[in-house]
């Protein structure tokens, strides 16, 4: 591995998804006894829970606001 001009660094993929690590999930570079260690920020939302969060209200609009699951099934398989 290589730092770059800017100080980044590539964390190899295998490493990656051994490790659960995602793209946009924070982490931490903690020096300890002379050596670095990088460190998932704990309280930070996985990947699934940025998803959720950005699409939460996407899919609501006027016309089918207050419509039962099935009422809203129904609506979309044209039964």
């Amino acid at each position: 591995m290589k730092l770059n001009s800017k100080g980044q660094v590539t964390i190899p993929a295998p490493l990656r998804a051994k490790h659960g690590l995602h793209e946009g999930d924070e982490i931490e570079v903690v020096e300890e006894g002379g050596a670095l260690r990088i460190v998932r920020v704990d309280g930070a939302l996985s990947r699934g829970q940025r998803l959720v969060r950005h699409l939460r209200g996407q899919g609501t609009a006027r016309e089918t606001q207050g419509m039962t699951t099935d009422q809203l099934m129904e609506l979309l398989r044209g039964e």
